[in-house]
């Protein structure tokens, strides 16, 4: 079970608060296990939790009628859920998937909400998570927009090089917007190897 403390650490880079505000967001915390390449949510079910991964990795997809296609990767001390469903309780095309052995500390959408309701941190707590959310994917919209392959292959390499270590390379040409070959040819390019 995480303590406050673990909770804090999450939220410190974006949002400051007291650790007594976090032992009642503890203590809402479910923690749950799933194995490697296990669905976490499929395609038009609803999200029920808002979750931190505390160890693992998690994709996201979307189905495009022939394939999936990863539209996020997350590793430990990310947020993550479909948060579009997640806030309107409705189905939605986004499946949810464990890329390794992954635990997540996951809060109820109605126990969410009891903590919102609670006091006026609970809202800013409430506010700063769409806003975490909001800043990664926006920056990774802009990037897979404005940037060359070449550019986003360079960025993931120096943000989060890790990822190269612990995720396909065919899922990590899907979140790039690559083929596996395109990838491959790329990184030969870039590494000359």
């Amino acid at each position: 079970m995480p303590t406050p403390q673990d909770i804090q650490k999450v939220f410190s880079p974006f949002y400051n608060a007291e650790t007594n505000i976090w032992e009642r967001f503890s203590e809402k915390i479910k923690v749950r296990e799933f194995q490697k390449n296990e669905v976490i949510k499929d395609y038009q079910s609803v999200e029920k939790y808002l979750n931190i991964v505390a160890s693992g990795s998690v994709g996201l997809f979307v189905w495009n009628g022939k394939k999936d296609i990863c539209i996020n990767l997350l590793y430990e001390n990310s947020f993550m859920s479909d948060y579009f469903s997640f806030l309107k309780q409705k189905p939605s095309g986004i499946k949810t998937q464990a890329l390794e052995d992954c635990i997540l500390w996951s809060i109820s959408y109605p126990d969410l909400n009891e903590l919102y309701s609670r006091n006026e941190t609970g809202l800013r707590i409430g506010k700063a998570i769409p806003e975490i959310l909001f800043l990664r994917k926006q920056q990774d919209q802009i990037n897979l927009l404005t940037l060359s392959p070449e550019e986003r292959y360079l960025n993931l390499i120096s943000q989060r090089p890790e990822i190269f270590q612990r995720t396909p390379l065919k899922i990590i040409a899907s979140y790039l917007g690559l083929t596996a070959e395109s990838l491959s040819r790329l990184r030969k390019r870039v590494t000359g190897k």
